[in-house]
């Protein structure tokens, strides 16, 4: 039998309706609805569902939990990067700056009080004569009695205007020892000094300070530079 002159129209239609198309068209329809039910019904359910975490993650934070302290906890499973942390402190020291430290004020020291003690000197001591005067000229025992009277006259000047007490309470040639904090205004430490305080040497000279001026008071156009005016005999 020769089929090469039957041909197929794709587009011709059905003209009679039986009842094989009828069940072919149900079924369709049927399953057609079917796959359109579930897949709202898995869209639903995905929009819905709540990210839970999977049970060996929650065993093992468990674990951590009660073998650590939570703030650990929370640092292993958080980590931030040393690289990050070096950031935050080098914003938080610009941020927060150490204060500058107070700036020194000199105090201006008066001529005055040390012209008058020059002046104090000079009159009951003749300390400036002496110490002008070209020794070279004298003798050592002429020089020698000179020295006495000028010790004499500073002693009264000292004795008279100026209290004064030694620093050391020891002896001289004491052992002593020098904890951390010890007034470096009172006590000089000379010889090998090695390390930090505490130290501990020997008195070599015991230190004096001064506890109370009395020097006189001068009167108003009084002229502090004039330690000894000039004599002039008639």
């Amino acid at each position: 039998m020769d089929i090469s002159n039957y041909t197929i129209d794709l587009a011709l239609k059905p003209t009679t309706l039986d009842a094989w198309h009828v069940c072919l068209a149900g079924t369709s329809a049927i399953l057609a609805g079917a796959l359109i039910f579930t897949l709202l019904a898995l869209v639903l359910s995905l929009t819905r569902r709540k990210p839970v975490a999977s049970e060996p993650q929650v065993k093992i934070v468990e674990k951590l939990v009660q073998a650590e302290p939570i703030v650990q906890v929370v640092e292993k499973i958080v980590e931030v990067p040393v690289e990050r942390i070096i950031e935050v402190e080098k914003i938080v020291e610009k941020i927060v700056q150490t204060p500058a430290p107070a700036p020194v004020v000199l105090k201006e020291a008066s001529p005055d009080a040390a012209l008058q003690l020059l002046y104090l000197l000079q009159n009951d001591a003749r300390f400036i004569d002496f110490i002008k005067e070209d020794m070279s000229a004298h003798s050592d025992e002429d020089v020698g009695m000179v020295a006495r009277v000028i010790h004499e006259g500073c002693n009264k000047v000292l004795n008279d205007h100026f209290s004064f007490a030694p620093i050391a309470k020891e002896n001289e040639g004491d052992k002593i020892t020098l904890i951390e904090g010890y007034d470096a205004a009172k006590v000089r430490v000379t010889g090998n000094i090695v390390g930090n305080p505490p130290f501990t040497g020997t008195i070599i000279h015991k230190g004096w300070q001064v506890t109370d001026v009395r020097l006189p008071s001068t009167v108003q156009g009084y002229n502090a530079n004039v330690i000894a005016p000039a004599e002039v005999e008639l």
